[in-house]
């Protein structure tokens, strides 16, 4: 009884904070969008906290309990294995080290998000399962905590690196994952308009579902108004405008982890020469059971001067070293971006380097545009990309770093000529054309030479309209040509005219007929998904089997040509074959086989994998039957212009609400089946005119 008694203390402790000042309100439109109107920037956080528990507290609680490391205690066994990797990397230790160093102008804000969140919970107990009730109350440790294990331990460090069997995973390895191969990004500047506005483009693509759930949201408080998007359980926006300024993100590849192989010796190990202890603890894991009682688990934790080792590999320890995990402001950077009311401010905000990842695209009233290879990117004594992306030696002060690439150093494009900037999850040399970066002037760690067909769509679209209007903005967001298609297609009709089967000519001949595009409609592109997934092979990801590879310099025109024309008839009779197997017939429509299936709704897709150099990435899981659905991608989508008034059309895909039972789950997926996105609406009158419910303060 004295620990429920504790706990329903705490959490009443928690509530008994000020309360927003009266006139604070949040209006709800009909697409489940919270519009926070708030008389203070702490009002603001506190209605950005409660509208996140209305729209996803279920969600949003058990990712508190995963980031606290008590899944397990919470809601059972499934949770350990996150646990551990919690607790092996002292996200909970390091995050309240970060709480105490936040200013206390931002620790107040933290505190009021999340006395939102609490707040809506007591107001609501019923719109709440009683699994996630567990976690309550939270407190303003658990954004920072949650926001840390998100960037530093799964977009970074992700527990994929200690997997056990299969070989060795390296850091390389992670750039075949979903996350690193999703996003665009565009800033356009005026020069480059019909309109001589600016215009900005946000497309982040992640999986539908979990912790890469996005939440739209406007907040406005006296001098501020954001419109945007972030990650539940982030008390910060990610992607967003005012109208000032705008930023956008798309996950990119810094080398920002490090593995070493640890050299024993004795009961310590090799360095420079000398034997070092392991540090070594422990830390109770709460298991919840069936019957609701509890076991425990004692997980033991092993560090060197590298970081914690995260597994064994050929008998040798392998540790873990973090980019990042000495700048706790990565928070309070974001939201000094946000109310940034011009580059020079923007500039100072993004030049702290707390945020240890991601490209950032930035656009503003002014015009002016920015491309940046952000992050926490170590200064190296030696090496390549290559030789990091490996597990390097750890007994040697050689391999160990300690500081990190300044801003100035990070390879960027401020106002190009070319009068846009672009990425989608590439390196950074190609980010306009014919505005290339020279790798050569950076150290060759900092990122590959290498581009993408997804890429090459995106640089194309752009370079090719010199006068680009917002109707075509938006129009070419939705593309789904298939940039490999045009590459290679020629080339293949020639393969197959000397060597195909009877069966590859037929083959051929629905390619001919395609529109090379991945439209709900399209017949052929099942057909040429089949073939491209034995040409580039399961991935989708190498370009071997080109005759002329790519050049930095010609990224609109390599890689080209069949390197093999024998081999590549083969293979599109391999593929016919596959087809019709799966399929039934050569022809079948894209959206026959392509689904959107998600809560219940059942309609065709269209859209399709980045590295066929389709824009407007869905990737499609697992074949079940003759269907697939989609697993990750589009999500939310903004297309800005900086007119004055700045307008806006927005889209989150798969709906504004993860509650059970909530209308607005589903209710955006038509729209993004019909290619149309919603005008975001910015006023008050618009937001009055179309709203849904209203909640007074």
């Amino acid at each position: 009884m004295n620990r429920i008694f504790a706990a329903c203390f705490g959490f009443c402790a928690v509530l008994s904070g000020a309360s927003p000042q009266k006139g604070t309100e949040i209006v709800w439109d009909k697409f489940g969008v919270a519009h926070v109107y708030a008389k203070s920037t702490e009002d603001l956080f506190y209605g950005y906290g409660y509208a996140q528990a209305q729209s996803h507290g279920d969600l949003l609680l058990h990712l508190y309990g995963e980031s606290r490391g008590r899944a397990a205690e919470y809601f059972g066994p499934s949770g350990l294995e996150g646990d551990k990797w919690v607790w092996t990397n002292s996200v909970p230790q390091r995050s309240e080290q970060w709480l105490k160093q936040q200013t206390p102008e931002f620790r107040g804000y933290l505190e009021a998000f999340a006395k939102g969140i609490n707040d809506y919970a007591a107001r609501h107990p019923e719109a709440l399962s009683a699994e996630s009730k567990r976690v309550l109350p939270v407190s303003a440790l658990d954004p920072i905590e949650h926001v840390h294990r998100i960037v530093h331990f799964t977009y970074i460090g992700s527990q994929r690196l200690a997997a056990a069997g299969g070989g060795p995973v390296t850091t390389a390895s992670l750039l075949e994952t979903p996350e690193a191969v999703g996003s665009n990004g565009w800033a356009v500047a005026p020069a480059h308009t019909a309109n001589g506005k600016a215009l900005l483009l946000g497309n982040p693509h992640l999986g539908w579902g979990g912790w890469q759930t996005y939440y739209e949201i406007q907040l406005n408080a006296p001098g501020i108004s954001l419109y945007g998007a972030s990650q539940v359980g982030f008390p910060v926006l990610r992607f967003l405008f005012s109208e000032y300024v705008g930023f956008n993100q798309t996950v990119n590849n810094v080398d920002a982890v490090d593995l070493y192989r640890i050299t024993r010796q004795g009961d310590g190990y090799l360095f420079d020469g000398k034997v070092r202890a392991f540090e070594t603890s422990q830390h109770e894991l709460k298991i919840r059971q069936a019957d609701g009682g509890f076991r425990t688990e004692m997980l033991g934790i092993t560090s060197t001067l590298h970081g914690p080792v995260i597994k064994q590999e050929n008998g040798a320890p392998i540790a873990m070293k973090v980019a990042g995990l000495d700048r706790p402001y990565l928070l309070e950077e974001y939201w000094q971006m946000a109310t940034a009311h011009n580059f020079a401010q923007f500039e100072k905000a993004v030049s702290r380097l707390q945020v240890p990842c991601f490209n950032i695209l930035y656009a503003d009233r002014d015009g002016h545009i920015e491309y940046l290879l952000n992050g926490t990117i170590p200064k190296r004594r030696k090496g390549d990309l290559k030789f990091w992306a490996g597990v390097v030696p750890g007994d040697t002060s050689e391999t160990l770093w300690d500081s990190y690439l300044s801003y100035a150093e990070l390879p960027k494009s401020v106002d190009p000529p070319a009068g846009y900037v672009q990425n989608t999850n590439d390196p950074p040399w190609n980010t306009s054309w014919p505005d290339t970066l020279d790798p050569d002037r950076y150290p060759p760690y900092v990122a590959p030479r290498t581009i993408t067909f997804r890429a090459e769509r995106s640089l194309r679209m752009l370079y090719e309209d010199k006068k680009i209007t917002y109707d075509h903005f938006i129009a070419y967001k939705h593309s789904t040509r298939m940039e490999l298609a045009d590459r290679i297609l020629p080339d293949l009709q020639d393969a197959v005219s000397q060597f195909g089967t009877p069966l590859a000519k037929q083959a051929a001949g629905v390619l001919a007929a395609w529109d090379r595009q991945a439209e709900a409609d399209s017949k052929g592109a099942v057909l040429f998904y089949q073939w491209a997934m034995q040409f580039m092979n399961p991935s989708l990801g190498s370009q071997a089997g080109f005759a002329v590879p790519y050049d930095i310099h010609a990224p609109l025109s390599t890689p080209r040509g069949l390197k093999d024309l024998e081999k590549a008839a083969a293979q599109l009779d391999a593929a016919a074959k596959e087809t019709v197997k799966l399929y039934g017939s050569l022809d079948v429509a894209w959206g026959k086989v392509m689904r959107f299936q998600y809560a219940g709704l059942d309609l065709p897709g269209n859209g399709g994998f980045g590295n066929l150099g389709i824009f407007r990435v869905i990737t499609f899981g697992s074949a079940h039957g003759n269907t697939r659905s989609q697993t990750h991608g589009e999500t939310w989508i903004s297309a800005v212009e900086f007119s004055k008034p700045v307008k806006a059309k927005v889209l989150m895909t798969y709906g504004n609400s993860s509650q059970p039972g909530s209308p607005h789950q589903k209710d955006q997926l038509p729209l993004l089946v019909n290619k149309q996105l919603r005008t975001a609406w910015l006023t008050r009158a618009d937001v009055e005119a179309n709203m849904e419910s209203r909640d007074k303060f």
